[in-house]
Order: structure tokens, then C-alpha cells, then sequence
């Protein structure tokens, strides 16, 4: 075989991989499908079969009938949409916080150092210890909650942007200095891109902490919210309406991971990652 027909013989390979990729994507979800179909169906048979008391643990086909009772009555849609901006407003905010912070500490070392130790202490104190006083100096409006979202999802983002930014490639950094680069430049150009993975990494473990902070604010005192409907739930030993919340609960905890990881793969382009193809 001659060296020019090498790039024949590659060629098909190449075009089919991206034909490949995409059944594996599309196989991938249809075994998720199943395997979704396949649990709750397991778990409507093993109720029904051990007739399970619907106190102790509900049905799907429960579940679901709850569900639509509490949609048929609007009981949800005010209380969703409270929990899910005390998430988002809370992460917004902590998250750019953490960000402008890690920035300032990495460009002037000096306070890095002072601020660190602090920094170290208010993280170690758990948030639901922190979450009355909160409650009492802003009170059970939706204000507290969204400071506490914020408390819980600062330091993730904090401390992995800290050391994503501490990370410096000396090959670059000369490189930079030979071009005359400015302060900016080089954070723009080299630096972030550096420490953009343990940025994201951070971002993918304060939005989980963010909806587990807004419930935990919601159950320790607030008016509204998805954490107000489990309590009440919870009262009436209406188990049913508390995995109606559950998953509604982790509905919001799929959406947000799932956007920030696609966020996170269109910033990110370069970096490989396991599963993605040569």
C-alpha cells in the first residue's frame, strides 16, 4: 500500500465518528429510560405485592395521583418557584462572590495570607448553626434564605478557584513576560483558562450545596418555599406529598447540574474528558 492511500483508507473512520458518538449518546439514553421504567415498576410491584401501608411508604401510581391533586389545586407552582430563586439568586450571588475573592487573594498574596485563616474558621462553622441568626436579622422572608444559599455556596467556589489560580504554568508565564504581556493579559489569556476545570469543579459542588442550603433555610423558618410543603407533609403523614417534593426536589437538582456541566463543556472546549472521543 502506497503512503497515499493511507488518507483513503482513514478517511471513512473519520467521517463515522461522529455517526458513532451519536448512537452511543442516543444507546446510553434509552438504557437510562429503561432502567428508569424498569425501578419504578419494581416499586409499584414490590408495594402492591407486600401491601406496604402508604404511611410507611407510597406507591408510584400514589405518588403520581398526589401529585395531580396538588396541581389541580395550584399548590405547588408559588412555593416552586420561591425555592428555585432562593437557588439561583443564592448561587449567583456566593458563586461570583467566591470568584472576585479568589481573584483578589491570588493577585496580592500578602492578603491571601491575612484573609486565609478567617476564611478557614467561617467555613468550619455548619450553616445550620448560622441559619437563626440569619433568620432573625432578616427575618422568614425569602432574603434570608437566598444569604444562606449564598454562605453555603461561596467557599466551594472560593477555595477551587484559589487553587486552580495558584496553578501556574512556567513555559506561559515566560512566554508572557517575553511578549510584554500586561497584568490582564496574562489572567485573561493564561491564567483562567489555567484554572477554569477547578472553577467548574467548584461551581458543580456549590449548585448542589445551593438547593440543599435553600431547603434547610426553608425548614428552619420561612413562609413559603418546597422545604415548607415537606414540612407540612411530614405533619399530615401524607408520604405520598413528600415524594412528590423529593422529586420535584431532584428534578431541580438534574436541571441545575445539567446546565452547569453544559455551560461548563462550551467554556472548557479543550480540556479532554473521559468518554469524548480522539
Amino acid at each position: 500500500m502506497t503512503d497515499a492511500a493511507v488518507p483513503l483508507a482513514v478517511a471513512p473512520a473519520a467521517r463515522r465518528r461522529p455517526a458513532s458518538r451519536g448512537r452511543v449518546r442516543w444507546t446510553n439514553r434509552a438504557l437510562s429510560a429503561a432502567l428508569f421504567v424498569g425501578v419504578i415498576g419494581a416499586w409499584e410491584a414490590l408495594v402492591r405485592l407486600f401491601d406496604v401501608s402508604p404511611l410507611m411508604f407510597a406507591a408510584p401510581s400514589a405518588v403520581l395521583e398526589a401529585f395531580m391533586r396538588g396541581v389541580s389545586r395550584g399548590l405547588y407552582w408559588e412555593h416552586l418557584g420561591v425555592t428555585v430563586f432562593e437557588v439561583v439568586a443564592g448561587f449567583s450571588i456566593g458563586a461570583s462572590l467566591g470568584f472576585l475573592l479568589a481573584v483578589a487573594v491570588s493577585e496580592f498574596e500578602r492578603a491571601g495570607r491575612l484573609l486565609f485563616p478567617y476564611l478557614v474558621a467561617i467555613q468550619s462553622l455548619p450553616k445550620v448553626a448560622v441559619a437563626p441568626f440569619v433568620i432573625l436579622w432578616l427575618g422568614f422572608g425569602v432574603e434570608s434564605k437566598v444569604l444562606l444559599v449564598a454562605l453555603i455556596t461561596f467557599f466551594p467556589v472560593l477555595i477551587n478557584a484559589m487553587s486552580g489560580l495558584a496553578i501556574q504554568d512556567p513555559q506561559r508565564m515566560d512566554l508572557m513576560r517575553v511578549f510584554r504581556a500586561t497584568r490582564w493579559q496574562t489572567f485573561r489569556y493564561v491564567r483562567l483558562p489555567s484554572a477554569a476545570p477547578a472553577i467548574f469543579a467548584g461551581l458543580n459542588v456549590a449548585a448542589v450545596l445551593a438547593l440543599t442550603g435553600a431547603i434547610v433555610a426553608e425548614f428552619v423558618g420561612a413562609q413559603r418555599g418546597l422545604g415548607v410543603l415537606l414540612l407540612q407533609a411530614q405533619t399530615n403523614l401524607d408520604t405520598a406529598g413528600m415524594l412528590v417534593i423529593l422529586v420535584m426536589l431532584a428534578a431541580i437538582g438534574l436541571t441545575i447540574n445539567v446546565t452547569v456541566r453544559a455551560v461548563e463543556r462550551k467554556v472548557t472546549y479543550w480540556v479532554a474528558r473521559r468518554g469524548d472521543a480522539p
